[in-house]
């Protein structure tokens, strides 16, 4: 048996813990890669997204059906598109801690997202919130919107000057 033991070879302990340690510094070195805070504000603007798309068509829908008029203003706008069979369920915007969804005075807010309308045309819109998302509308020092136009017949994004300014019914632009 002593014959045995003698041949056999393992790790030190010096040398598992320096194997530890190396891939412990690897492992904090892809955390600040990939940052799992902003992946997951990627997902939240791709869910707005999504419900921001599905909701211009539904304000599409409804200007359609209902003789072209488009649902009436206020913090209920939604109930109008569920009311007309338009949208099963009001969507509701999905937010972070530390994050505000933003709409304005001059906007309705319904479960975090914000409407704007007038005789002919209608905006459905949020807060973007991703980097990704604020370089791609490529705004500077202002802020990102993901937008619906029924003017421009489709979703992207735009930019304001300040949070606290909603985008433009007329005259918008989409990236």
């Amino acid at each position: 048996m002593n014959k045995l033991d003698k041949n056999i070879k393992g790790f030190t302990l010096i040398e598992l813990l320096i194997a530890v340690a190396i891939i412990g510094v690897l492992a904090v070195g892809l955390l600040a890669i990939i940052n799992p805070a902003e992946q997951l504000a990627r997902g939240r603007d791709g869910g707005r997204k999504s419900a921001i798309a599905q909701l211009g068509r539904a304000v599409l829908s409804y200007y359609t059906t209902q003789g072209s008029v488009y649902p009436p203003p206020g913090e209920m706008w939604m109930d109008s598109l569920q009311t007309a069979s338009e949208i099963k369920t009001p969507p509701t915007n999905p937010s972070s801690a530390g994050y505000t969804i933003g709409c304005n005075t001059a906007s309705a807010a319904h479960n975090g997202y914000c409407y704007l309308t007038n005789s002919t045309d209608s905006v459905v819109f949020a807060r973007a919130e991703s980097n990704a998302e604020i370089t791609k509308a490529n705004c500077g020092t202002g802020t990102a919107w993901i937008i619906w136009s029924s003017q421009l017949g489709k979703t992207g994004l735009t930019c304001t000057s300040a949070a606290t300014t909603d985008p433009a019914i007329t005259g918008l632009t989409i990236n």
